[in-house]
């Protein structure tokens, strides 16, 4: 029998890929397929800060709110806030009553303010852990590097305070030092580290002149830049690490896995290929494991990380060469 159950943030999975956060794990409806389909776990979608905003913004137009009274004022803003959130805590209590599943629930962030109250909601509410998507764009060029930095440490600690359930930090790769910077993280107390988030990229409509959304899902070929930081951080951090972005089929499983992943998550590929695309990833696993003879997924986790690997020094190589690209 084929075993593909993994350990993820101290949480026994049944197998190792998981529903990433997005749009549709806000659905009960969803969540009830994916778990029929296979997957080890689900991450709801996340809870923006800027939904927060946006609430109030509906309730109040910018000329209403600059002539409300202030306590009229803070009466809807708490309500707004306290309204948000109050679906998401119903969405996380409904996905536990109807799965068996681990559902993991998501916070993502651009500040250390608000979020440590959410996380005890959220925690009462019956999540299984939670995964914080930090993420500020180094946009002011008055400000240093280590001061966007200690954002995503600020975030963990103060988080760290009001919950005991295990918390993954979903984090980009836009650092200078970033082996440094997943190392320091993995410290932090965090029980996994998600390489990489996926970001809202800008593009320009030159008809219309007007900003639009551009590259919304991943493709295939991005799954080479996370399981390149999956393979050097693999062995050498203190919590699990989990692979993100380009994931589409069993075999990109498989390769995470075996460059150290403990969990890998996917999503585009079930907008672009529909929900049964868990079954493909499903079967493309067990068929691989049952040809390279291997039982369990832990038999051979890790085997391709740069520690353990044979040609550890193809994981450094930055520069285009043939005798690596084997073209001209």
């Amino acid at each position: 029998m084929i075993d593909l159950s993994t350990n993820y943030l101290g949480l026994k999975l049944r197998s190792p890929f998981i529903v990433g956060s997005s749009g549709l794990t806000k659905s009960i409806g969803n969540l009830e397929t994916f778990e029929q389909k296979g997957a080890g776990a689900v991450v709801l979608k996340s809870l923006f800060e800027e939904q927060i905003r946006f609430e109030i913004q509906k309730m109040f137009s910018y000329e209403d709110t600059q002539s409300a009274y202030t306590e009229a004022e803070d009466y809807i803003r708490n309500y707004a806030r306290e309204h948000t959130l109050d679906e998401y805590l119903s969405l996380i209590r409904e996905a536990k009553e109807k799965l068996s599943i681990p559902v993991i629930a998501s916070i993502n962030c651009t500040s250390s303010k608000e979020w440590p109250a959410f996380a005890r909601n959220i925690q009462e509410a019956g999540a299984d852990a939670l995964e914080l998507n930090v993420y500020a764009l180094p946009s002011d060029d008055s400000k240093e590097g280590p001061a966007y930095e200690k954002l995503y440490f600020d975030v963990v600690e103060n988080v760290k305070k009001e919950i005991s359930i295990p918390i993954a930090l979903k984090i980009g790769s836009h650092f200078s030092g970033l082996a440094h910077t997943i190392k320091k993280l993995s410290w932090s107390g965090v029980n996994g580290i998600v390489l990489f988030n996926r970001f809202f990229n800008p593009d320009i409509d030159i008809e219309n002149f007007r900003i639009k959304a551009a590259h919304l899902y991943s493709d295939p070929e991005e799954i080479t830049i996370s399981l390149r930081w999956i393979a050097i951080m693999a062995g050498k951090v203190q919590a699990d690490l989990c692979a993100s972005t380009g994931v589409h089929d069993g075999h990109g499983v498989v390769k995470q896995l075996l460059a150290g992943a403990k969990a890998v998550q996917v999503c585009s590929t079930l907008y672009k290929n529909g929900f049964d695309q868990l079954d493909v990833i499903q079967q493309e696993i067990i068929q691989w494991m049952e040809k390279n003879k291997y039982e369990k997924i832990a038999d051979f986790q890790g085997k391709m990380s740069q520690k353990l690997t044979d040609n550890p020094a193809a994981f450094l190589r930055v520069q285009f060469m043939k005798h690596f690209a084997g073209i001209d």
